[in-house]
């Protein structure tokens, strides 16, 4: 899209408003079992469409493709990543989207050495990911639900040398501050600022309120917009269904903080649906960013601090930092993590 605003949000003078759950709204449709979603952008391309839509009339500038789990990996043959992104652009663009985000989220297995995941497997991956969602159009790439560091990297770097789209990089935490695999919201942002991501920052994981104390840490070392998209709350199962506890306006209140503290890319997550997104453009339209100054050299400084500690996510720092291109990074990587 040539309107500007997509680089006026990469520069944090403006709010980028993205849309809520792409799940929870199947299962209201009635579509969520017995197939895999996001082979309904082929076989039911109008139901798909008509979600987009209602973020669109909602207030959402970015539209999130139905591509969460469109790896060949997950895929397993049902058909390709080419036609799955292909269609899944195409779904958002007809559904009046200003700006299309290709979904990637987590492979599905855990990396070397809990698991049989690979480095190179995992970048491989992801880049037949990112190649598919520039050749289907779209205007970046937003990596998200992430809580492995390592699977991070290798999205990230192999998104980044598979196209010039802008990426933009959420990770997902529990209740106690951390991801399941024990990386902080300080290592995660240092990370990502250090592999040079458009936009960092958290969805899924809880409520905003939950959220509040991971975000202002990342929002203490981050240069780049920060990223918000919380569940509706906390679900909870009410007559065998489950159900989400903040209601729309109570959503967007307890995002306000956060983007008074800076935060400046906003969205729903599990719970949400095109009424948390209406209540969070209401609080938008009456706000503009807060302007953030945070010293890029700092930055380095932490991140080298952070990279002298122990642990895996110590190292991955570590070898961000002392490699200068991305093929470097990779190769590195690769070589400890195979």
């Amino acid at each position: 899209m040539g309107d500007g605003l997509l680089n006026e949000v990469l520069q944090g003078t403006s709010f980028a408003l993205f849309d809520g759950a792409m799940g929870s709204m199947l299962v209201r449709e009635g579509l969520a079992a017995g197939e895999l979603p996001e082979l309904l952008c082929l076989n039911q391309p109008q139901k798909i469409t008509a979600i987009h839509a209602a973020y669109v009339e909602a207030g959402s500038q970015f539209v999130t493709t139905n591509t969460f789990g469109a790896n060949s990996r997950k895929l397993a043959g049902a058909s390709s990543v080419d036609d799955i992104y292909a269609a899944a652009v195409k779904c958002a663009r007809d559904g009046g989207a200003r700006y299309v985000a290709a979904d990637i989220g987590p492979i599905g297995g855990l990396m070397f050495p809990m698991g049989d995941l690979t480095f190179s497997q995992a970048y491989d991956l992801f880049f037949e990911q990112a190649r598919a969602a520039r050749d289907a159009g779209a205007d970046l790439v937003i990596i998200e639900t992430m809580a492995d560091l390592l699977e991070m990297s290798a999205a990230v770097l192999a998104v980044k040398d598979a196209c010039s789209l802008p990426v933009f990089a959420t990770m997902t935490f529990t209740e106690t501050g951390r991801t399941f695999l024990g990386t902080t919201p300080n290592s995660a942002a240092l990370a990502l600022a250090m592999l040079e991501v458009d936009a960092l920052g958290v969805n899924c994981s809880a409520g905003p309120e939950d959220l509040q104390p991971v975000v202002e840490e990342m929002l203490a070392v981050s240069t780049c917009p920060v990223i918000v998209q919380a569940n509706a709350g906390l679900p909870q199962v009410v007559n065998g269904q489950t159900v989400y506890t903040l209601a729309p306006e109570e959503y967007a209140q307890a995002v306000i903080p956060m983007i008074e503290g800076g935060a400046s890319v906003l969205g729903g997550c599990c719970g949400t649906d095109p009424s948390y997104i209406r209540a969070l453009s209401a609080v938008l339209a009456r706000r503009e960013p807060t302007d953030r100054q945070v010293n890029t050299t700092r930055v380095r400084e932490l991140a080298r601090v952070a990279a002298d500690d122990d642990g895996r996510d110590a190292q991955i720092i570590a070898m961000i930092i002392e490699n200068e291109s991305s093929e470097q990074i990779k190769e590195a990587l690769i070589d400890e993590y195979e």
